[in-house]
This record gives structure tokens, sequence and C-alpha cells, in this order.
């Protein structure tokens, strides 16, 4: 499983030297790393459907508990086929979407690193793994959202997509962390018996909370959905693979699988429910004043995203089974309407519904595709969104009973919406007449049809055979969700009862919907007076308020001189340091215990204080800095005294080379300084002096704490042994903290690098003006 995860990242980052290769003749070969890892979780399907999961681990950082573990099971293999499967119909449908794009490598190895973040993801058995990947999806789709750089919307939906999951990428690290802390462990498969532990801990609501707002930020749920819409700026291919089958349904797959291990409880249930049956009736609304392809799709998708989210609130067997069925029937019939709104703007160089019409007549496999689709999305017997429509009624209908009317009635509003919007997407642009703008539409490449149709096709098998799809597919995936034997048997036929009846009345209903409601620019802006009050205002005027007070911290703050930052960041450790002291009680001093003083200690003392006399007062850049060496050397014959040779020459040498430095720069600058207020002495003089006082008061403190030699001991009995040298202080620089010598070893040459460019910089007049 590592493999297939590293598979789409190394390629990615060979496309930055082949790049070229791919769009001259090789891009043939793209399409093969998704259809060969299709292939891979396809031969897995007759394991796990026979109920035997799959485990990978290999260590990474294993001191701190974040390992590169895998896990196969039901509901893992069923987004990996989705990630995979789709892929690869998208993979061959961009390859021609994108012929002759300037970034056409750029585009494929963002997509390939899309997907691997998302294997990632849902593959991951460490919960601190899956959130390294969870990250990675987000940048990987900002890239890809914003890929036309030269368009100001693009660049803006992907700034805003970024920002939204981002945040909710920071609560759901939090969350994660304390979920692992509480359980002691972070190995997910080992959650699931930590359920009671978890639910009984004082912070439980904390970290279901901060696991909410993860998966709704990612999944698009109100208030956050927003940011989906706005990502319509991206290709078409990206539409189709990301917001329909792929990252909005990362966070379907997070609440999926923490449903054993945080839920079960009301806190849980409860707020699935109410956000995703809210956001699942408002965005189906909302999509039925779309006049475009794209934004219908998009509030389709998000009214989808809020019904698997309701589904999982119920968290009845029947609900889960519901669930576990219409992640596979959206991501196949929504995916394939995103491919057909790509040909469509392709070809017409228009989404607006109001006026395509007729193309059933210039496109008609791209017709049938859509019609497949649509009729999937309303639920029609014989394809497989009526076992998915059908389930989801089965699991309201048999919810709590006093509930029960009131849930069937906001899915039934639900999928009433969803009808109508699968036929205005799907249909609307096939029927009528061709318009005369139209008629020399002429079909695309096979390689962009094909895959909608192969889709719609599927569809139409699964639901001829939804026995056989359960069995091998959705069956596993439900029982890992629950972490239960669900007993999921898929039938085409059940009988004349109220569920059948319901899925009639809805697609009776929708089809009068679609057929009375006429969409237009006028009803759209209608309803969009009431973006006043809409969460992405709310957001926006958050952000605002956000850069003001970042301009004004930074202006306050950061104001451009180093002498600023100084003593900024002085008082601030002055200020750290006497909080430290005083609620450590006082300080009791044994003057029998220290040394007394000697006559060369008090003239050495007494040197350095003239020498800073000097700095204070003279007017001389020289002289101030032959006097800062007069204090150096000081200290280099206190450390003499107190027998620290060592110590001393290396103060030696480097105060000494800091002295011939400063010399060679003032060199170029004028012989004496212009003297500051005298406020500031003042107040310069009282800050150093108090950090003087605060560090003299530590010295003190540290004299009353036990003398305990564990750590010099241990370095001196393993220093020769683990580290084979005898200069302890060597080792523990190069062995003991080797990362943190490697660290300052970069921070070193970054800021050579950065010195050298300064120093060859060559600025015109223009320039430097």
């Amino acid at each position: 499983m590592l493999f297939t995860v590293l598979t789409g990242l190394i390629t990615s980052g060979l496309l930055i030297p082949f790049g070229k290769l791919i769009k001259i003749k090789w891009s043939f070969l793209l399409p093969l790393i998704p259809v060969l890892l299709f292939i891979f979780y396809l031969l897995h399907i007759p394991t796990i459907a026979g109920g035997t999961n799959l485990v990978q681990h290999v260590n990474w950082v294993p001191s701190m508990g974040v390992n590169l573990d895998f896990r196969l099971d039901g509901l893992s293999l069923l987004f990996a086929l989705l990630i995979t499967g789709i892929g690869t119909a998208i993979f061959f449908y961009a390859r021609t979407y994108l012929k002759g794009h300037v970034y056409y490598d750029r585009f494929f190895a963002y997509l390939l690193l899309f997907m691997s973040a998302m294997l990632g993801v849902v593959l991951s058995n460490n919960i601190l793994t899956l959130f390294v990947f969870w990250e990675l999806t987000s940048i990987s789709s900002f890239f890809l959202i914003g890929f036309n750089n030269d368009s100001k919307e693009s660049r803006s939906s992907a700034l805003t997509a970024l920002s939204i999951t981002g945040l909710g990428g920071f609560f759901l690290l939090a969350g994660l962390i304390l979920m692992g802390n509480v359980a002691g462990t972070f190995v997910i498969s080992e959650l699931f018996s930590k359920h009671d532990v978890l639910l009984a801990h004082p912070l439980y609501p904390l970290i279901a909370g901060l696991i909410f707002i993860g998966a709704f930020t990612k999944s698009a749920q109100f208030p956050f959905h927003f940011w989906l819409p706005g990502a319509m700026k991206a290709p078409t291919p990206v539409s189709a693979y990301l917001h329909s089958a792929t990252m909005v349904k990362a966070g379907i797959y997070l609440l999926a699988r923490f449903t054993p291990v945080l839920g079960g409880n009301e806190l849980w249930n409860n707020t699935l429910m109410i956000v995703g049956g809210f956001t699942m009736a408002f965005a189906a609304i909302h999509a039925l004043f779309r006049v475009d392809l794209k934004g219908i799709l998009a509030y389709s998708t998000i009214s989808a995203l809020g019904m698997l989210t309701f589904l999982l609130g119920l968290g009845t067997p029947e609900a889960i089974i519901a669930a576990a069925v219409f992640i596979l029937v959206h991501a196949l019939y929504k995916a394939n309407l995103f491919m057909v709104t790509g040909i469509i703007d392709h070809e017409t160089h228009t989404r607006d519904i109001t006026r395509l019409a007729g193309l059933r007549k210039v496109l008609f496999p791209v017709f049938i595709a859509a019609l497949l689709a649509a009729l999937s999305s309303a639920g029609l017997p014989s394809t497989f969104g009526f076992i998915g429509k059908d389930l989801i009624y089965e699991a309201t209908l048999h919810y709590e009973e006093h509930w029960a009317l009131w849930l069937t009635a906001l899915a039934i509003i639900t999928n009433v919406g969803l009808v109508a919007a699968g036929f205005m997407a799907g249909l609307k642009p096939f029927t009528g007449k061709l318009p005369a703008d139209f008629e020399k539409v002429h079909l695309p490449y096979p390689s962009m049809w094909i895959p909608p149709l192969l889709l719609g096709i599927l569809g139409l098998i699964f639901g001829l055979f939804p026995g056989v799809v359960g069995d091998l597919f959705n069956n596993q995936a439900a029982n890992a969700i629950a972490h239960a034997e669900t007993g999921m048997k898929l039938k085409i036929w059940h009988g004349f009862n109220m569920v059948l009846l319901l899925s009639i009345a809805t697609l009776a209903v929708g089809i009068v919907v679609y057929l009375v409601n006429k969409p237009s620019e006028k009803k759209l802006a209608a309803v969009e007076r009431f973006n006043r009050i809409a969460p992405q205002r709310v957001f926006l005027r958050i952000g605002r308020s956000i850069m003001r007070a970042s301009a004004w911290y930074t202006h306050t703050f950061h104001n451009g001189y180093l002498r600023s930052y100084h003593i900024k960041i002085i008082i601030f450790a002055e200020l750290l340091l006497a909080y430290k002291l005083w609620i450590s009680g006082p300080i009791k001093i044994n003057w029998e215990e220290l040394t007394p003083l000697s006559w060369y200690e008090v003239g050495i003392v007494a040197i350095l204080l003239g020498a800073l006399y000097i700095i204070v007062t003279t007017r001389s850049r020289l002289t101030s800095v032959v006097s800062t060496s007069v204090i150096g050397y000081c200290i280099c014959l206190m450390f003499v005294f107190y027998s620290a040779p060592d110590l001393a020459m290396t103060q030696f040498t480097i105060d000494t080379l800091t002295t011939v430095l400063f010399v060679l720069v003032l060199y170029k600058l004028p012989s004496f300084i212009n003297m500051t207020s005298r406020w500031i002495v003042i107040r310069d003089a009282m800050v150093a002096l108090g950090f003087g006082v605060i560090l003299s008061l530590i010295a003190l403190r540290v004299l009353q704490e036990p003398n305990t030699t564990d750590v010099s001991s241990f370095y001196g009995e393993n220093s020769y042994l683990l580290a084979k040298g005898k200069n302890v202080v060597n080792t523990i620089l190069v062995d003991f903290r080797g990362i943190d010598t490697m660290f300052e070893t970069v921070v070193l040459s970054i800021a050579a690098i950065g010195v050298y460019s300064l120093i060859r910089l060559r600025l015109k007049a223009s320039e430097k003006e």
C-alpha cells in the first residue's frame, strides 16, 4: 500500500524534469498510473469481501508514535477504488481537455500529487499520518483550483478554499492529538477498543467539536459550504475529480472512520443530523436557482454531502448501509455530469442553461451519458440511484417513531431538489430546439465522451445487479463504518411498500419542479440579495478584521529597525523570567557557601565597568568597539578563574574575530556617532540593568537547586560506548544533538547564501531609485 501512495508522489516529482517530453509524446503514459493502481485494488476485492483486513507497518518516527501504518478494509477499499477508478476516467478525459495548454505537465503533476494524498488519507492507520496526507490534499487542491493563475477569480477561489480547509485542518490536528493522548494510541485500529474511554473523558466534547470542524470545512457543510461553488473556477477535470468523488468526500470519510470511535451518543449523532440535514435541504433548494451548469452541480454536491453527513448522524444500521451505498451512487453520476458539463463548455464556450438547448443533435453520445447520470440522480428504477434513494427513505422511516416523519419529510424535500437539479444539468442542455449558434458544434475526441458514458453505464449495471455490487463493495464498507455486521443485502425489488411509494412520489414531484422551474439571472439576483447575511460575508468581515489587526501589529512591532526588535525581545524575556521568579517564591541565599571575592576578581569587574561606561558615553565608533572587546576579554579571564579554559579560548577567538569584523565595517562608516536622545539612553539603561538583575537572581536560584549529575554521568559513560568519541563535548554536538547541529548548519548555509547574493547584487539605476 505504501508503494501505491508513493507512486503518484514520485511520478509528480519526475514531471518537473521530464515535463516537456510529456507535452510532446509521452502523455499517453499518464493514465496508466491510475489504471494500474485501480487494478491493484480490484485484485483485493475478494480478500476484503471475505472479511479479511490488510495491514502494513513501516517505521517513520516511532519515538513520537508517528509511523507509516496503512490499513485496507471495506471503507478504505471503497474510497481507494473511487480515487483510482474515477481518477482513471479523469486522466483520459483531461489529456484531451487540456491538450496544448502551456501548463499541461504541471496540471498532471498536481493531479498525481492529489491522488496520492487522497490514497494516503483513506489508507492511513495512524491519525498523525492521516493528518499529513489530509493537509497535502488541501495544498494540492489549492494548486488545482488556482490552476488558471492568470485569472483573478481563480486565484481568489483557490485562496478561499485553502483558507477554509486549512483552518479546518488546524482544528483537526488539535482534535486528533487530544484523541490520541486520551486514548493512549495514535493507531486508528487500536482506537476502536477505546470507544468507552473517549466517551467518558471530560475532553470528549472538545475532541468531537474539533473533529467536526475539520470534517465540515473539507466537505463543505454549512456554514463552511461557500468555498465549493467558488472552486468551480477550476478546470472541469478538477471539478469532476475533487468536487464529486474525492476531496469533498474526505470529510465524509473522516466522520465515517471515526464513527465507531467517537459516535454512538447524542452529541455526535445530533450534531451530524442537524448540520447535515440543514446543509442538504439548503443546498438542494439553492441549486434550483443557478443558471451556470457548474453552479448547479456545486450546490447539488453540497446537498449530497449533507445527505451523507445526515445519514451518519442517524447512526442506525439502515442509515449506515444507505451512506455506504450513496457514496458510490453519488460519485458515479456526479463525476459523469461534471465531465459532460466540461464537454459542453469546451464545445459551446458557455455553461449558461438559459442559452443551451438541443445539443443531443450534435453531441448524441454525450447526451446518453448525461441522461444515464440524470436518471440515476433522480432515482429511476433500474438505476443504482434508485437503490440509494430507497435506502435513504428506509433509514429515515425506521428511525425513532416521533422523529421518523420529520426526517423523512426533510429527505423528500432534499431529493426533490436533487431530482430537479439533475435534470437541469443532465437534460436541459440537450432537449428542445438547437440554437443556430450551436449548429456547428461537433463531437469531441472519444477520450472525452467515453469516460462519462462508461460511468453512466456502470450506474445502470450496478442498479440491475445491486446484490453483486453490495457484496463486493458496499457490505464491508458499511461493516467498517458500524464496526459490526450490518447484514446488508441489496435487492432491486422490495415489493410494494411505503419506501417505493415515496421514491415514486419524489421522482414525480421532482419532474414537476424541473418543468415548472425556469432559472434566470433575475431570479438568481433576487436570491443573492440575501448574501449580505450569508456565511461568506461573515467570514470575509472576520478576514478583513484580522488583516487590519495584522497590519497594526506589523507596523507597531515590526517597524524595520533592528534596535527596536532587540529591545522588544529583551523586555518580553525579562517579563517572562520575572514572572517565573515571582511564582517560584523567595530566594534564600546561604552566604557561607559562596566563594569569597578575590582582589583580581574585583579588579576585573572594575575594568569591565569602566569599559562599559566608556561605551555608553563615547561618541567615537572605534572607541566603542575597542571598549566592547575589553569587556569580552574580561569575561575570558573570568572563565579562566573558574576553571573553564575551553570556554575562555572560544570566547577569546570569537571576540577577536568580531572586533576585527567591526573595524572593517566601520572603515566605511563615519568616525563619530550621532548621540540619541537622553530618554532613549535612560530607557536602554533601565532595560539592561533589569536584564542583568534578573539573570543574577536566576543564578542565585540555581544555587538552591540540588546538584544532580544524572545527565553529565550519562554522557560521560556513553560518549565512547555509543558515539565512539572520547571528547564528550564533541560527541554531544555531533551525535547526541546531531539533528540540532544539522539545522544550525542549514541556517548558517542559508545566511551565507543570502550574504553572497547581496554581495553579488548589481542593481540598475532605475531599480536603485
